[in-house]
């Protein structure tokens, strides 16, 4: 097979007029949009409206870490030992029971995510538990997939033994980088062999399916560094790789002031931690998956991308074709078909929810005909890199000339970097770094709270 040709790169006056502050598009409307006047109450009903017989997808979010990594833009405490961990365990099994109770039925699930904080610190007969009730709640005869982010940092075999024995199928293995000076900088200290270990021990346990999380954008981060990072995690042959762009928002995460602003790349020299990290592993056999991941051609990411069936949500890209997912545990962000829901982001606050009896809803939003119109297109322009306006328009009973919002393309287009030929827009390859910057176009709702997102490239 020939390795693919570079990507034709951006100039550096196209980053500096281009790379700003845009959302990452998990979902439309993006977070930073849901409000209180949705609570639990309305999530309630929305449960009580689903189809019966139709499939649903569940998240578990795991909000403990064991050390703070200062890059973390994550809704995360740090424990010492298991106390909390089981106690949060006891007000999960609370929420499934409740969720289930309103759903009435035992759902068919289709995928199930534990994500976090570090779920691989539940103490398997904690996981067990959790894996019990959800199998008394719903109906798990038919999932795709269980998958689990995992620190390879202190997982002992015996929990990957546990792991395969409940059925996890797919594993997120964060790495971030394993250059040393980074890793001090970013306060995760994590060695090429305890990785490849964790990442062998779950290969020979039957959990076949790895991915590797990498983060380009960190302080001392230099082109040789980060070549020598793809090249060790190349060496673990991982099915799919995710090249997350760090986002420095100390404002937000008051953490992130520890790493030293001035270790961090320029906005151009971050493009070219990308642009290398990209050629280097599509050179290696890998699939460009929308704006930040990669697929070997047999993985069912890649076959959905090339079927056009690819998806986005709050995990980021994604084969899960059901249409609701029902977020659990503090921060949890739950997609039903009437809207979006964000669980309570501290641990009192959604304890105190559950010891009532309430859906620990903190904020959300009710989708209008407006917004799922919008919503499928940026979905098409993250997944596709293009998408026919007149397409998605009469899909939703619209009309393609609700998006006057082409004209606010006329940059990106004078530039090359973006084609309109009639209704149909597309991203050239250049600019799929861009692709959120295009996406925007198409968002009614980011003039407002614009400067709370990380930068596009």
């Amino acid at each position: 097979m020939l390795a693919p040709a570079p990507t034709p790169l951006l100039t550096a006056d196209q980053i500096a007029r281009f790379e700003g502050r845009v959302p990452r598009y998990t979902s439309y409307p993006t977070a930073p949009h849901f409000t209180p006047t949705v609570t639990g109450a309305t999530y309630g009903g929305w449960l009580e409206a689903l189809p019966d017989g139709q499939a649903v997808s569940l998240y578990l979010h795991i909000p403990f870490c064991q050390e703070l990594c200062w890059y973390c833009g994550c809704h995360t405490q740090i424990v010492s030992h298991d106390g909390p961990i089981r106690a949060y365990a006891e007000l999960l099994l609370r929420e499934i029971d409740l969720v289930a109770a309103r759903l009435g039925r035992a759902a068919p699930v289709h995928e199930i995510h534990f994500g976090g904080g570090s779920p691989s610190m539940l103490p398997l007969e904690v996981l067990e538990a959790v894996m019990d009730r959800l199998h008394a709640r719903f109906n798990l005869t038919n999932i795709a997939e269980i998958a689990m982010e995992i620190d390879p940092r202190g997982v002992r075999q015996e929990q990957i033994q546990g792991f395969a024995a409940l059925g996890l199928t797919r594993a997120s293995i964060g790495v971030q980088d394993f250059d040393a000076e980074v890793q001090a900088l970013i306060n995760r200290r994590q060695s090429f062999a305890e990785t490849a270990d964790v990442v062998e021990g779950l290969r020979a346990a039957g959990i076949g399916s790895i991915n590797l999380d990498l983060i380009y954008g960190l302080p001392a981060q230099t082109r040789a560094t980060i070549q020598q990072t793809v090249d060790l995690s190349l060496a673990l042959a991982p099915d799919r790789i995710a090249l997350f762009g760090y986002a420095h928002v100390p404002w937000m995460k008051k953490h992130q002031a520890l790493i030293p602003e001035d270790r961090l790349p320029s906005p151009a020299e971050r493009y070219t931690l990308y642009q290398d990290a990209s050629d280097q592993i599509a050179a290696a056999g890998y699939e460009r998956i929308g704006l930040d991941h990669f697929a070997r051609p047999s993985d069912s990411m890649a076959r959905m991308l090339r079927q056009g069936s690819l998806r986005r949500n709050f995990q980021g890209y994604t084969t899960d074709g059901a249409e609701t997912l029902i977020g659990f545990g503090t921060s949890s962000i739950g997609a039903l078909p009437q809207g979006y829901l964000q669980n309570n982001l501290t641990v009192p606050d959604y304890r105190a929810a559950l010891m009532e009896n309430r859906l620990p809803i903190a904020r959300g939003i009710a989708l209008s005909a407006d917004d799922k119109l919008r919503r499928a297109v940026i979905e098409r322009l993250m997944c596709d890199l293009t998408v026919d306006l007149a397409a998605v328009a009469a899909e939703f009973g619209s009309d393609e000339s609700f998006f006057a919002e082409r004209l606010a393309l006329a940059d990106l287009t004078h530039d090359g970097l973006v084609a309109v030929n009639g209704s149909i827009v597309t991203v050239r390859e250049a600019a799929r770094p861009l692709v959120r910057s295009v996406a925007a176009a198409f968002d009614a709702y980011l003039s407002v709270g614009a400067g709370r997102y990380s930068q596009a490239v």
